[in-house]
């Protein structure tokens, strides 16, 4: 039985390759946010990218989606957006003398919320039960979303004109947040050069399928999460609700959704258990998003790097 998982592992190691050798081809010079997002991605979570406009956040989404095989729909979201323009609407078929539901883009594997704070709250909260119940309620009825199931929002800083904050509630739902930023001086010569992200979308082809994908999802279920691994999160989670620096600690959602993203970062580094190292790189961005400091002394970018180094490894 150990020889099969670890030929599992072997295998689950050289498919997260591939899909990191081309998203590294694709976003220049951003290989851990690449590797966390499809952290995120195995750990069958959702994800948040915060950034400036312009900086490639869309164009990762993309590339993530025709790497992984999966089938993909946009959706830009605005002010004037309505939530039956999210999840679809029922409209009378004169031929069939009945009203039929008609799907909207989220009945889809892969579903890019683009600038997703730009629509009302009202527009925002028809995501939350697709978000955290793979399934979506209209007219009496509950229709199953397609497997795997996926939201990536992008959304830009909240100081910017024509924004609405995402709700705690919303924001809960992400397991982890990343930020792309600026690139480097030399993956930015390259992007003048001529290698714009955008412009190879249309020769990428998937390197894995979605079936392949769920497999990883099962493969990463099996890394092992030792006592100590769980008395340094316990000890991590305790912090966030007992120091009195944070409105409010890490919820039970985000720690069960911690468990899930350090074994799938722990898969994609080729091991089949978790050390403390996958969770001090993952911490950081499944907290800045959660956790809101009562004062001004701590930077939401730094929460988790803040919260690593107040919290001894015993």
């Amino acid at each position: 039985m150990q020889d099969k998982s670890n030929l599992a592992l072997n295998e689950a190691q050289s498919l997260t390759d591939k899909v990191l050798y081309q998203l590294n081809n694709v976003i220049l010079g951003k290989n851990q946010q690449n590797k966390v997002a499809l952290t995120c991605i195995i750990a069958n979570g959702h994800l948040l990218i915060e950034d400036l406009p312009g900086c490639g956040k869309t164009t990762q989404a993309h590339a993530l989606a025709i790497t992984l095989g999966l089938d993909f729909k946009r959706i830009q979201f605005t002010s004037d957006l309505l939530p039956s323009d999210i999840l679809g609407v029922s409209i009378f078929e004169k031929e069939l003398n009945k009203f039929c539901f008609h799907q909207g883009p989220i009945f889809s594997q892969l579903v890019l919320a683009d600038e997703v704070n730009r629509a009302t709250p009202k527009t925002q909260s028809s995501l939350l039960e697709a978000m955290e119940e793979r399934q979506v309620s209209s007219e009496g009825k509950t229709l199953t979303l397609p497997q795997p199931f996926f939201v990536i929002a992008t959304q830009n800083p909240s100081q910017q004109i024509g924004t609405f904050e995402l709700p705690e509630s919303q924001l809960d739902r992400f397991l982890l947040r990343i930020s792309l930023g600026y690139p480097e001086k030399e993956a930015e010569r390259r992007l003048f050069q001529g290698e714009s992200g955008r412009s190879k979308l249309d020769t990428l082809l998937p390197v894995i399928t979605s079936g392949q994908l769920i497999e990883l999802q099962q493969i990463s279920k099996s890394i092992h999460l030792g006592n100590a691994i769980i008395d340094y999160l316990q000890d991590l989670v305790a912090y966030t609700r007992n120091s009195h620096l944070f409105v409010a600690g890490l919820s039970t959602r985000a720690c069960l959704g911690l468990i899930d993203a350090i074994k799938s970062y722990a898969m994609i580094q080729g091991r089949e258990f978790v050390i403390i190292e996958d969770v001090q790189a993952i911490f950081p961005y499944l907290v800045a998003h959660r956790l809101e400091p009562t004062g001004e002394l701590i930077n939401s970018d730094q929460i988790g790097q803040h919260i690593i180094e107040a919290v001894v490894v015993v």
